[in-house]
């Protein structure tokens, strides 16, 4: 089958993207609402997540992660809040969190929380304003870089820094060099329409010298 995408519409050329580039990661990504309280309650943050995203650089640590309109053309609440404080922090999701995950896809009126409303725990993190998601196992802990914006409804390709992570301790040794065992961490992937996956068979190949 021979596709031509300029004879596609957008709408199918997204599906066809998300169809085809898999399995994709995900980052489930927290941001200060507008009504941040100073005693850190569960509705002053949004949380969604996004699976057209990736890191980028090594020096410095930066991620990737590119955010559309909400259905009806309002700019996304994750973009709203990064415009505006330039913090978030990006988790990775295993398995276990896909009800939760899937939960905070839904569009809602700013300033309505997810986590708020399906009563997800969080935890402060030391030297850092925003708090993370007790139950993910990774947490980056990003400030806003810079962004690049795509097509004629200005996709936000948003570059994110990442200044400090955390890990949970089950799924990470240190040694010469740091190990994340990605059994034990067990993420979660996207996959097309309503679909995900976990990492199934773990394969190794030796790079070749």
């Amino acid at each position: 089958m021979q596709i031509a995408v300029k004879d596609l519409d957008p709408v199918q050329n997204y599906h066809l993207l998300i169809q085809t580039v898999l399995p994709r990661p995900i980052a489930w990504i927290l941001t200060a609402n507008v009504n941040e309280a100073s005693d850190g309650r569960a509705g002053a943050f949004n949380l969604a997540p996004y699976s057209f995203f990736a890191p980028v650089c090594a020096e410095p640590p930066t991620l990737v992660v590119s955010i559309g309109k909400k259905p009806a053309g309002p700019e996304k609440d994750t973009y709203v809040n990064l415009q505006r404080d330039g913090r978030c922090v990006v988790h990775i999701a295993s398995v276990d969190d896909l009800p939760a995950l899937n939960d905070s896809s839904a569009t809602l009126d700013y300033g309505v929380s997810e986590i708020e409303r399906q009563g997800l725990a969080l935890c402060a993190e030391p030297g850092w304003s925003l708090p993370r998601l007790q139950q993910a196992p990774v947490a980056f802990l990003c400030r806003y870089q810079q962004q690049v914006d795509i097509g004629p409804q200005a996709q936000h390709l948003v570059f994110l820094e990442v200044e400090q992570v955390w890990l949970n301790d089950d799924i990470a040794t240190t040694g010469p060099r740091l190990q994340v065992d990605a059994a034990a961490l067990n993420p979660l992937a996207r996959l097309g329409g309503s679909e995900y996956a976990s990492l199934g068979e773990l394969m190794k190949r030796p790079r070749p010298a």
